[in-house]
């Protein structure tokens, strides 16, 4: 894929995710717009299966919405209430101490900068860029394995681990896209654009795209 040609694959996925299923942790930012809900949502999808996610989220939600009331929960109530996601001990201990550092250092509020937000404990790159584009409205570009995956698949780019794609995507990525390239691109990589025999006679991007490492498509 050349560098122009993003011009013209933009509107053509932005058309084909409107027909998909859109992940649940885009459609609750987008409602909630609470940097919060979004930070621990997304700790709660890591290596987790969408539907499922969803309803830990909220279930947890309705316990406490707000970092405060999260931290006087106990671990075993978080424990409870997020099951069955993966890892749920880690992650409600993860929840507990962060929103307990959130309220003691940062006044309760989640921090706006993916500089400050590294600085807590659990908060990887992805989670970052994500609290910052849906949580702030801020540019960042969230790169998750769907990301990492499509945009070397295209040929726009070619780098071997997400980190990696987070960095050459800020270098050639139009900035207008940034905040909307992870919502697309998973709905589009779960449905369209899947790892293994991706549904290349389905794409509309397909004459652009390089199929890099594709060796089966249906």
């Amino acid at each position: 894929m050349r560098d122009s040609d993003i011009y013209r694959v933009w509107p053509l996925l932005k058309a084909r995710v409107r027909s998909l299923r859109v992940p649940w942790l885009e459609i609750m930012a987008a409602r909630e717009k609470d940097p919060f809900k979004v930070l621990i949502s997304c700790i709660l999808s890591l290596r987790t299966q969408d539907d499922t996610t969803g309803a830990a989220s909220e279930r947890l939600f309705d316990l406490a919405s707000d970092p405060e009331a999260m931290a006087s929960l106990s671990v075993s109530s978080i424990q409870r209430a997020i099951y069955p996601v993966g890892f749920y001990n880690v992650k409600a201990r993860t929840i507990k101490a962060l929103s307990e550092t959130i309220t003691s250092q940062y006044r309760g509020t989640v921090p706006d900068s993916i500089e400050e937000l590294l600085k807590l404990k659990g908060v990887g790159r992805k989670t970052a860029n994500l609290v910052i584009t849906r949580g702030f409205n801020k540019y960042g570009i969230c790169v998750d394995t769907h990301v990492h995956r499509i945009t070397n698949r295209w040929g726009y780019i070619r780098t071997k681990t997400p980190e990696k794609t987070e960095f050459a995507l800020r270098e050639k990525l139009p900035r207008k896209y940034w905040r909307e390239i992870n919502g697309l691109l998973v709905a589009f990589g779960q449905h369209i654009c899947k790892p293994l025999s991706p549904f290349c006679s389905k794409c509309d991007l397909d004459r652009f795209c390089e199929k890099v490492n594709v060796t089966r498509h249906r």
